[in-house]
């Protein structure tokens, strides 16, 4: 069993990415034939259950096709809220794959990932080969450029979504300016909580402002974060809808995830710590029947 968490970014083509202690859950198990998929949990819908489903891409590239497999998903994030979590999820399966099979032929941990697993996840999303990791790490080029960032505060957050879908492509056409500059120089280390905030702070989203004209929604989660807290950093994850607040401490954090949740009870709200949970490595449950 292992856990997909969600992805936060301050992107655009260089991306500063953490991992939050609030995520799917996935279970598998070396049984049933022909392979079967279940979804359930408060965020499942019917369509997710489909063979387009990015899990169903990670089985079918490293489980064996005439090998008996079930694949359950207890859905707790939002699809399509820009926090990478059919990315997660695909990066968990192919995590519990690799245990499965190493369960299988009596080895006692799965093998390394291979050069040709990094291509082949590449393949299945940009956002996979860093969930695999699970880490803070800097990301660059489509997702294959990947340092790790090991010494990120574990900072409070918490997650709004506004309950709006938001295209991806849509966001992107409506960019004024496609060459934006880069960021400003990494700091040589982000121990420092306070002066990573404030680098942080400086920073941008550059698909923040064209995302608000396609779902101006998105403008009152931000407005809404920035007035709670106080709130040290309010911007949007990726594309969007969804957005983050970091907090100096968890009570405040709580305390701003009650009050938006109270004033917009139709939102979706999260509170968590990034990278505040066990690194979300998968868990063998071998059965006593």
């Amino acid at each position: 069993m292992s856990r997909g968490n969600c992805r936060t970014g301050i992107t655009r083509w260089i991306s500063l990415v953490a991992f939050a202690d609030i995520g799917d859950r996935i279970t598998l198990h070396a049984k049933a034939l022909p392979k079967s998929f279940e979804v359930s949990g408060p965020e499942a819908v019917p369509e997710l259950e489909s063979d387009h489903n990015i899990m169903w891409h990670a089985a079918m590239k490293f489980w064996a096709p005439d090998t008996a497999l079930s694949m359950q998903l207890d859905k707790h994030l939002p699809m399509a809220s820009g926090i990478g979590g059919g990315s997660a999820d695909a990066a968990a399966t192919y995590r519990g794959l690799l245990m499965l099979r190493a369960a299988h032929e009596g080895q006692d941990a799965p093998r390394d990932p291979t050069p040709q697993d990094a291509r082949d996840l590449l393949e299945i999303g940009a956002d996979v080969p860093m969930c695999v990791m699970s880490d803070p790490a800097r990301v660059q080029g489509i997702g294959e450029q990947i340092s790790p960032v090991p010494d990120l505060h574990p900072y409070p957050i918490v997650l709004v979504n506004p309950r709006v879908q938001v295209s991806t492509p849509a966001v992107f056409s409506r960019l004024a300016v496609k060459d934006n500059p880069g960021l400003d120089p990494w700091p040589s280390s982000f121990e420092d909580r306070d002066v990573a905030l404030d680098w942080m702070c400086a920073q941008r989203n550059d698909l923040q402002d064209a995302a608000i004209q396609d779902c101006p929604a998105i403008g009152d989660v931000l407005g809404a974060l920035a007035r709670h807290g106080p709130c040290r950093l309010a911007r949007m994850s990726g594309s969007g809808a969804t957005c983050f607040g970091l907090y100096e401490r968890m009570h405040m954090a709580s305390a701003a995830a009650e009050a938006i949740s109270a004033a917009h009870p139709d939102w979706w709200v999260r509170v968590g710590r990034l990278n505040g949970g066990k690194r979300a490595a998968p868990q063998l449950i071998r059965s006593t029947t």
